[in-house]
């Protein structure tokens, strides 16, 4: 049973709704076409919907994920400026995140930064706005476990985590080193 709240507002007791779960992410974007088939490709989706304007994209079982739309008179993106940082999307095994580093470099797309969070192993790249897609893996088995880390010293100490060499994580994956090393956070041990 979710947990009361009080209203900030109005000061009153309520019970605690949260949503189901995150539906989807909409870009906006004056390059219609190339988002679109940066996006579907990065996340080899498909496009279940399409016109001059708004495309719709599918990989499981939402209708849609990620839709870009290009409004009339968008203006160009601005850097260094407040808003969305990234979005992040959780592959199901180290495997299928290397298999997906190895499909994008073949296509001419590479990191632009590879980082052990401590909850995570990502691959963050940019799309043709800027936009930011972290492509990633837990490293933990279950949420409790990850939480945990969360409020551990050596995250306090580090919650950005440490880049990781990707070319040598998968040399080192494909030459069947244990998985447990090769996602291994550099500061799960720190006594401070």
């Amino acid at each position: 049973m979710p947990l009361p709240v009080v209203g900030q507002q109005t000061g009153r007791v309520r019970p605690r709704v949260i949503p189901d779960r995150l539906a989807h992410v909409v870009l906006r974007t004056r390059q219609f076409e190339a988002m679109l088939a940066w996006w579907s490709n990065v996340l080899q989706a498909d496009i279940a919907f399409k016109n001059a304007f708004i495309g719709f994209l599918a990989f499981d079982d939402e209708h849609h994920r990620v839709a870009i739309v290009q409004p009339p008179n968008v203006a160009a993106p601005a850097e260094n400026t407040s808003g969305l940082d990234h979005v992040a999307f959780t592959y199901a095994s180290l495997a299928d995140l290397i298999a997906t580093y190895e499909r994008l470099k073949d296509d001419g797309l590479l990191p632009y930064w590879v980082v052990n969070h401590g909850p995570t192993l990502s691959l963050y790249y940019r799309d043709p706005d800027g936009n930011q897609a972290e492509l990633q893996i837990d490293r933990f088995a279950s949420s409790e476990e990850a939480t945990a880390f969360l409020m551990s010293k050596a995250f306090a100490h580090h919650p950005v985590g440490h880049s990781v060499d990707v070319e040598d994580l998968v040399r080192r994956f494909h030459a069947g080193e244990d998985e447990q090393t090769l996602i291994a956070y550099k500061y799960d041990h720190e006594n401070d």
